[in-house]
């Protein structure tokens, strides 16, 4: 089989390689380098603490694999806990985190919900006298995005992937095949676009419509020592990790949607202001910013992904909503052996479900839902 995979993110380097040690005879193209998109400005949060089953299991296989790589090729995971938690006065949320705690218990994920005098206790660094309500995560760490794309991008063409960066192509519209920038056309058996931001365009040289959105969302490092877990505050709507060079945080989700072919990659003044805000808070930390970024997510109607055959031998993995990365070792995985004619899909990624025409706002991808799902 001769499969063409576009976009040599996490996802579409994880893909080919699994494609290619399958027997598959792969080509992965991207318009820059792997990891130069979305990927490389991941924050590296890993968990599986998901209430819903299909992406309880999807988050627990990711686990598995990035232990797995880990030790790899420069590839490192670290193990750390994650805390996510609701200030006094947010009750919606404060209510639903036990709920949800509740719901990922019952697929099999290690997550309890913690009073706020234990979450003092486990934790020192975080500061718990303003928590209405909290839940740890145990099965979770953090990594270098950028090494792990580094680590999958050279087992795949160890496994015989042929690469193709810094070259620009579009999906033929006529069959599984892919344009050159010089109108040179190859066809293959399949075609898989895997070009987070750039999906809705990549698609559409192949007149497929797909209601994805990108959308700005902001982290940084910063060079003062952190020592504790990871933790989400959803009341303020931030996370931070441990970092080599002390900490890194972010969200600073800007819900308007950007144009991935020019957009602002700085981040912005509001957001730098607003996680030192938020880090004295909840941790006594003071920053000392290092580097400072923005980067793109996209959105779909209704915060799941498109993963699957959009039509005859041409498919799609895009629409992560900011948990594109942690997913990826898994989704990887689940989309090539969609190609090979191995599985039957997700039902619910199931990309057939959209017309492609859909009008919808974005919503923070890193949230606990207030229903308790």
């Amino acid at each position: 089989m001769n499969v063409a995979v576009v976009g040599a993110g996490a996802v579409g380097v994880t893909a080919a390689h699994d494609l290619a040690a399958a027997g598959a005879s792969v080509t992965l193209y991207d318009r820059d380098e792997p990891g130069s998109g979305s990927s490389g400005r991941a924050a590296g949060v890993l968990y599986d603490a998901y209430a819903e089953d299909v992406d309880a299991e999807l988050g627990a296989r990711s686990m598995e694999r990035f232990r797995e790589f880990s030790g790899t090729g420069g590839f490192e995971f670290h193990e750390c806990p994650y805390v996510f938690l609701a200030r006094e006065g947010d009750d919606e949320v404060a209510d639903a985190i036990p709920r949800s705690a509740a719901r990922m218990r019952a697929h099999g994920r290690p997550v309890d919900a913690v009073a706020p005098d234990e979450l003092a206790e486990r934790f020192p660094a975080l500061r718990t006298d303003d928590v209405a309500a909290a839940a740890v995560a145990g099965n979770a760490g953090w990594t270098d995005p950028a090494s792990y794309v580094g680590m999958m991008t050279d087992r795949a063409t160890g496994a015989g992937v042929e690469l193709r960066a810094n070259e620009p192509v579009a999906v033929d519209p006529d069959g599984p095949g892919i344009e050159a920038e010089d109108g040179a056309c190859t066809d293959y058996d399949a075609v898989l676009v895997a070009t987070g931001a750039h999906t809705k365009r990549v698609l559409a040289d192949a007149d497929v419509d797909v209601p994805v959105k990108p959308y700005r969302v902001q982290a940084l490092t910063s060079s003062v020592a952190y020592d504790g877990p990871m933790c989400y505050d959803a009341t303020a709507g931030v996370y931070f990790r441990p970092h080599p060079t002390g900490l890194l945080g972010g969200d600073g989700t800007v819900p308007v949607e950007s144009d991935p072919a020019e957009w602002d990659r700085d981040a912005d003044g509001w957001f730098l202001e607003d996680l030192g805000d938020a880090l004295r808070t909840r941790a006594g930390y003071d920053q000392e910013v290092e580097r400072a970024w923005a980067g793109l997510c996209t959105a779909t109607p209704d915060g799941d992904p498109l993963l699957g055959e959009l039509r005859e031998d041409l498919y799609v993995a895009a629409g992560w909503q900011g948990h594109g990365f942690m997913r990826a070792p898994a989704t990887g995985e689940e989309i090539a052996a969609q190609v090979l004619g191995d599985s039957d899909g997700v039902p619910a990624f199931d990309p057939g479900r959209f017309s492609g025409g859909e009008e919808f706002e974005i919503r923070e991808g890193m949230a606990v839902e207030r229903d308790g799902s």
